[in-house]
């Protein structure tokens, strides 16, 4: 049987999870974002932490801004993730 925890309870994990990213590993960080759909978390910005394809955490991506989006390059994976400027 499953622990159930509250949505605050959950969000709190997903915030002490996500404020050490750059040590852990991508099966821990796919776990957390499957954690996060089964509570309905929004992970917002914090899903720019990390590449949507290898799930690594960016360590030292490459980034360019041009017309008004942000392309981000993974150093790992070479996958680019693009977003639009706020």
């Amino acid at each position: 049987m499953k622990k159930t925890l509250s949505k605050t309870a959950a969000e709190k994990q997903i915030e002490d999870f996500f404020l050490k990213i750059q040590e852990k590993i991508p099966k821990e960080i796919k776990k957390i974002k499957k954690f996060a759909m089964s509570y309905n978390i929004k992970l917002e910005e914090k899903r720019k932490l990390f590449c949507k394809k290898c799930f690594n955490p960016y360590t030292e991506p490459s980034i360019h801004v041009k017309n008004g989006f942000v392309n981000i390059t993974c150093d790992k994976c070479e996958h680019k993730s693009r977003w639009k400027l706020e």
